[in-house]
């Protein structure tokens, strides 16, 4: 599934106009194909990370593939892991918009290793990233954009399977933080009509898992029951759904986008359900069955 030129294909045109956004981890994957699907629906947005010449690049091709759309994404660099540079990249939205109504904490970063091996400043580096940049700029834009305007939106973008990610012990544990941190602001800025929700992505399609062998993605696949990764536009309609006025009823919520992965653990389907085709058994119901259209009584 993909998504061309300058219109959303399930939002109204214009559904988020007057939106003005800031995407940090905007340049690439699903921080960028996020950026494009705000820009479609009319908000303004900043993209941010720590790579100039990625957000230039990003922001080039939304004027080539968006049209005017395109011309509504700007950039700023900056490193979401110091304070300052957090507080700089909200100000630089500010003066650019005029005004913050949503943050979408995207920048991420793990690396594979059993948990035994993880060093110090292995773990301490995720940790930073992970948590540290999304409080950095969540504080930020709280002090600076949400609390005097009366209000706005943060979205921060975790993974999913929670149920343990082998070889990424770090990033688990991180991402965790970060959902129950989410829990903690959104009760302490209620009262500052500030929503916090947290979005638990599975297995997506983007460059980075393109770079991964046939058999590697071919095993993510299996590890889903929807039997595919997810296109990054679907998690992108999730995030502007997310950034409309609706967003602010998933206070304090954790909402997971990935083909029912939470859910299960392992190949799917489960061993010794399938037959010798590969394919679920499928029940031979009798004919008042299959006209009342189930076998249950």
């Amino acid at each position: 599934m993909s998504e061309a030129g300058g219109r959303s294909q399930i939002f109204a045109e214009g559904a988020l106009a007057g939106v003005a956004a800031l995407i940090t981890g905007g340049g690439t994957g699903l921080g960028r194909e996020s950026a494009f699907e705000l820009a479609r629906c009319g908000a303004r947005v900043t993209i941010a990370g720590r790579r100039a010449e990625v957000l230039e690049d990003a922001v080039g091709r939304a004027r080539a593939e968006l049209g005017e759309a395109g011309g509504r994404i700007d950039w700023a660099a900056g490193d979401v892991r110091e304070p300052a540079e957090a507080e700089r990249l909200v100000g630089a939205a500010l003066e650019r918009h005029g005004r913050l109504d949503v943050l979408v904490n995207n920048a991420g970063g793990q690396f594979f290793s059993p948990a035994e091996l993880i060093a110090a400043k292995g773990w301490r580096a995720v940790w930073r990233l992970n948590v540290g940049g999304m409080l950095n700029m969540s504080q930020a834009a709280h002090r600076l954009a949400f609390a005097p305007a009366g209000g706005g939106t943060v979205i921060n973008v975790t993974l999913s399977p929670h149920h343990g990610m082998p070889g990424m012990a770090h990033s688990g544990a991180a991402r965790a933080t970060v959902e129950a941190l989410t829990r903690e602001l959104a009760a302490r800025w209620a009262e500052s009509k500030i929503a916090i929700v947290a979005v638990a992505a599975g297995h997506f399609a983007t460059e980075v898992t393109a770079k991964y062998p046939e058999s590697v993605r071919a095993g993510a696949s299996r590890t889903v029951p929807v039997q595919r990764l997810g296109e990054p536009i679907e998690h992108a309609w999730l995030i502007a759904l997310l950034s409309s006025p609706l967003g602010r009823a998933f206070n304090g919520s954790t909402v997971t986008l990935d083909g029912a992965r939470d859910n299960w653990f392992g190949p799917w389907p489960p061993p010794g359900l399938a037959d010798e085709s590969g394919e679920v058994p499928v029940e031979e119901r009798g004919a008042a069955a299959r006209a009342t259209g189930s076998g249950l009584r």
